[in-house]
């Protein structure tokens, strides 16, 4: 496994094992949301993540080479471990496995977030762009179409923008199972980002639903 996707699953595990999941449980939420270096909770427990660290108030823990377990612990996070009962899918990562995080890799999916969450805010700017822990996109909802970023999955191992109405459309324009995706590599920058999701919004207006 490469650094990109070894660092990708292991960001997706500390928010779904230390953020997301204590914050369901103690503030009934698993809304995170994106930071300019990282990600953080919404709600109590309040933890971030800034580049490779945790940052838990004055307590700032490099989380290369510790297991989940381990980390929560050094953040006094009392009960770690993904949201119980509310999806199937997930990052995988179980809380004694080792977290494996490259500062360069890493930057690559805080900065695909950081501006997926400006263009998402501006395509939107009355929607609050959630961080959600069970695929690890930056996403909102508008008018029965789902509009994100992701830093990378099983579809497409780099990070790309997406467009999903609820109900698929037909055409050209919508290449990927879900709706329409384009990697960030051909979208440098928040401005071209937002240039394809209004395309998308657009094209989900005057394109047919999909029979079948």
């Amino acid at each position: 496994m490469d650094e990109s996707t070894t660092t990708r699953r292991a960001l997706h595990g500390v928010a779904e094992l230390l953020l997301a999941g204590p914050q369901h449980r103690e503030s009934g939420t698993i809304r995170l949301a994106v930071t300019p270096d990282g990600f953080a909770t919404t709600a109590a427990p309040r933890l971030r993540v800034a580049g490779t660290e945790l940052v838990a108030g004055d307590r700032v823990i490099p989380m290369n080479g510790t297991t989940f377990r381990e980390l929560a612990a050094a953040a006094d996070v009392a009960d770690p471990g993904g949201p119980r009962d509310l999806y199937r899918d997930g990052s995988g990562a179980g809380l004694d496995d080792l977290i494996g995080v490259d500062a360069g890799a890493a930057g690559v999916v805080h900065t695909a977030f950081a501006r997926g969450d400006e263009a998402l805010r501006r395509l939107a700017p009355e929607v609050t762009p959630v961080l959600w822990p069970e695929h690890f996109d930056v996403g909102i909802a508008v008018g029965e179409v789902n509009y994100g970023v992701s830093p990378g999955d099983s579809y497409l191992g780099e990070p790309y923008a997406y467009a999903a109405p609820w109900k698929p459309r037909a055409g050209s324009f919508w290449n990927a199972p879900f709706g329409a995706a384009r990697p960030l590599g051909e979208l440098p920058g928040a401005t071209a980002i937002l240039d394809f999701l209004m395309e998308g919004r657009d094209r989900a207006a005057a394109d047919p639903v999909r029979e079948g």
